[in-house]
């Protein structure tokens, strides 16, 4: 991957078997429009996902995701189950992203309260695309290496098992600690969920960041992913931008040693797009020279 200025990575990582999964990494943004002079920077093809924001509505996702792929880049768009309102507002978010030639969605619950539809959770959202007939080529689900604070364990292990069935792939949600990461993906081979997943880390990002982006896309969706992150809170609070230097060279040494073998990397920008997606390039190329 290559972008258009390139400056030294700092902190780069030696990373003897993850390299090659840098080469095509895919980077979440949030729905706001002005990332789109970040995207613009990238080669074309790149995969960006968008997040579904309950403050902005799944319409804010699916018109940036449009933008993207005139972009040229490869777009997938988050679909949360409880934002949808019936099946006619599912089929024709279908019909729109399929006229945008955009092929692939992410599904994921929402934390919409109460649901806006019949949708209360992602396994229905599923089950209801494909007995619409309109069902994306890919479809990604969301899993979670240290829990769900408001899901007891057994609870997302019975989920994760009915979906995978629906599923092309799963995107672990995010965490600081490669050793839980591949310790989860061993007991999702014991669960027999064989998916590929693609492992989610968070990108070049700071505090003051998250702070001002949790302003603008909603209180209540800034506390959410807190929530669900709460090692989030401690790994970030210094005053230095964090990189995921560390992470990913843990990551590789689980995987040198037969402890993991992920599909993919999934990085989470909060829209520090441009300085996560030079790091990345920074680093791929350190490994293909």
């Amino acid at each position: 991957m290559r972008l258009c200025r390139h400056r030294k990575a700092r902190s780069s990582p030696r990373l003897d078997t993850l390299g090659p999964l840098l080469e095509s990494p895919r980077f979440e943004v949030l729905p706001l429009t002005d990332v789109l002079d970040q995207t613009a920077r990238l080669p074309e093809e790149t995969t960006v996902t968008v997040t579904a924001s309950a403050s902005y509505g799944l319409e804010a996702t699916v018109a940036l995701c449009e933008k993207l792929a005139a972009q040229r880049l490869y777009a997938v768009p988050h679909l949360a189950a409880r934002q949808v309102r019936d099946t006619v507002h599912l089929r024709d978010l279908l019909d729109r992203l399929a006229g945008a030639q955009i092929d692939e969605v992410f599904v994921v619950a929402g934390d919409v309260t109460p649901p806006a539809g019949p949708f209360a959770d992602g396994l229905s959202l599923l089950r209801e695309m494909e007995e619409s007939g309109r069902r994306p080529r890919r479809v990604g689900i969301p899993c979670y290496p240290e829990g769900h604070p408001k899901i007891p364990d057994e609870r997302l292990w019975t989920a994760l098992d009915a979906k995978r069935e629906h599923a092309d792939y799963a995107v672990s949600q995010l965490c600081f600690d490669a050793t839980v990461v591949c310790r989860f993906l061993r007991d999702m081979h014991d669960h027999g969920v064989r998916l590929p997943v693609m492992v989610g880390l968070a990108g070049t990002v700071d505090p003051a960041t998250l702070l001002r982006i949790g302003s603008r896309i909603g209180v209540g969706d800034s506390l959410a992913f807190l929530r669900k992150n709460r090692s989030m809170v401690r790994t970030l609070a210094g005053p230095r931008r964090y990189r995921p230097s560390r992470f990913l060279a843990e990551l590789d040494a689980h995987v040198a040693d037969g402890g993991c073998a992920p599909a993919g990397l999934h990085f989470y920008t909060f829209n520090r797009l441009t300085p996560t997606a030079e790091w990345v390039a920074e680093v791929a190329a350190r490994h293909v020279e």
